[in-house]
């Protein structure tokens, strides 16, 4: 689980650089100031998402029952996907011809940031498990 989580991790800080100059570069031309913003505010999740992703792959090594911080990777990557994947989407709506399908991409944006939350919850309840498990011993 371990390496395919890295290698995810991985995957998707390469995809926040490469969206992020697409978006610097290529979109500042043809895209309004308030889509632009909104695009920016995509990239902005991904990447700390990303960073975090890769700080919870990297502790789930330290840990000897990482299950709970697993599961946080999981939802972390969830939560990129559809959060910042819808907010990608809705930005460029007009380029891409999407504005029929903002009623099905709207909703999984705070479908998103409930993954983001669980994925942080993950983490308190590692702390708690990992607590536990020290005091018992």
């Amino acid at each position: 689980m371990y390496k395919k989580l890295l290698i995810i991790s991985g995957i998707l800080g390469i995809l926040a650089v490469i969206l992020g100059a697409f978006g610097a570069h290529a979109l500042a031309n043809k895209l309004s100031e308030s889509q632009l913003n909104t695009y920016q505010t995509g990239i902005q999740y991904h990447y700390y998402h990303t960073i975090t992703l890769l700080v919870v792959v990297m502790a789930s090594r330290l840990s000897s029952k990482p299950v709970w911080l697993y599961r946080g990777a999981v939802f972390f990557i969830l939560g990129i996907l559809c959060f910042s994947g819808s907010i990608y989407l809705l930005a460029c709506k007009e380029l891409l011809s999407l504005q029929n399908w903002t009623k099905v991409i709207g909703p999984i944006t705070p479908i998103g940031g409930l993954f983001f939350i669980m994925g942080w919850a993950t983490i308190i309840l590692h702390a708690f498990q990992d607590a536990t498990s020290t005091a018992a011993k």
